[in-house]
């Protein structure tokens, strides 16, 4: 069933840069004595995958109550180490996954002119997925759009205060698209080849979810039960908010609320708090990159025929799913933001596990079932 809320009734609060309302503080607080609404967490920021990134840890396993026994400072170290940890794998996947690391398995790829090359197991897997959304999308998604990315440059936007950006000549933007073909990607075991040698993957569009299902599953071998990981909007909900950082059996759990920007406030405005247990959340827009040329606005994600910013009716798409699906999400939001509110509601419709909130230009929200709750 479809339901359509206009931009005036959905609209709850303007928050300033925010994306997850009420989860991301910066300091740590004692493990004893506390209420789920007095539990502000544990966290530490980084910046990789050229974003800023986020983890929180809200709640460890304490089973023998060695956790319920620390002071404030052991706890807030502990919590700090594990997320160290975290982070220096998230490096590690960007150092694998990353087509501007000379040394990753991407870059080495795209630079040896055909031939086929050894990368890890977990690239294969991300190839492959990619893959997967490049045949459901019937080629809108192409992890292979990398010759065409590299002619642009979005780092400077209008909410900086920058103009900034170039817009490609056509002739090259024509000459990218030429090599831009999924199909081009050839798997063997661990070697991969592209058999055009010109061909180029960016795994922009769907690496920062993988990395963040896996910062998300070594959090939970470090003992988390109650954590949210953000990557640069890429969310994972580890269980619930807890009532308390040493977490026993019988510990308040309460939902965690993540918050879908709205696209065109210039203040970080949010449209609505979606409750979330062990989900993952994931939103792609055309107001997160972009520049203005002469009064036309260029965004970044590209239209794999034309190579230039994809003429969309969508402003943002968010997907809901559980936790563990947020490279499909990932995939998934590019994809729908690209097919356009129809086809990619139809999309979304068909695959079972999946919700999704869109945002036309207008500032209408549409959600693919009854099944999102709004808080």
């Amino acid at each position: 069933m479809k339901k359509v809320f206009t931009k005036k009734f959905v609209k709850k609060a303007v928050l300033a840069l925010l994306i997850i309302a009420l989860i991301i503080p910066q300091s740590a607080c004692k493990s004893n004595g506390q209420n789920a609404a007095s539990n502000q967490g544990i966290s530490k920021t980084g910046f990789f995958l050229d974003t800023v990134c986020s983890i929180t840890i809200y709640g460890l396993a304490d089973e023998d109550g060695r956790l319920a026994a620390m002071s404030g400072e052991e706890m807030e170290k502990e919590c700090y180490l594990i997320i160290t940890d975290a982070f220096k794998l998230c490096s590690e996947y960007e150092n694998m996954l990353s087509k501007t690391i000379e040394t990753s398995d991407i870059a080495r790829i795209n630079n040896a002119k055909g031939k086929a090359v050894t990368v890890s197991d977990e690239t294969i897997e991300v190839l492959k997925k990619g893959m997967e959304f490049g045949r459901l999308s019937g080629g809108a998604f192409d992890i292979t759009i990398g010759k065409a990315t590299d002619l642009w440059d979005f780092h400077d936007n209008a909410e900086s205060g920058h103009e900034g950006g170039v817009v490609p000549a056509e002739k090259d933007l024509r000459d990218a698209i030429s090599h831009v073909n999924y199909e081009n990607i050839k798997i063997e075991g661990n070697r991969v080849s592209l058999t055009d040698p010109e061909t180029e993957i960016n795994l922009g569009g769907i690496a920062k979810g993988y990395i963040a299902d896996k910062a998300a599953e070594y959090l939970e071998e470090r003992g988390v039960v109650s954590a949210i990981v953000d990557l640069g909007g890429n969310i994972v909900a580890i269980g619930g908010k807890t009532s308390q950082i040493a977490a026993s059996g019988d510990t308040q759990e309460t939902d965690f609320k993540i918050g879908i920007k709205d696209p065109l406030s210039s203040s970080g405005g949010l449209l609505e708090l979606i409750p979330c247990k062990n989900k993952t959340v994931v939103t792609s827009g055309t107001y997160e990159r972009y520049f203005e040329k002469d009064g036309v606005k260029y965004h970044h994600i590209l239209d794999v025929n034309t190579g230039y910013p994809v003429d969309t009716d969508v402003l943002s798409v968010t997907i809901i799913a559980d936790r563990g699906k947020s490279a499909d999400c990932d995939g998934l939001s590019t994809t729908c933001l690209a097919l356009g509110m129809e086809k990619g509601m139809e999309l979304v419709k068909s695959l079972e596990g999946f919700e999704a909130v869109f945002v036309d230009k207008d500032g209408n929200v549409e959600i693919s079932s009854d099944n999102i709750k709004f808080n």
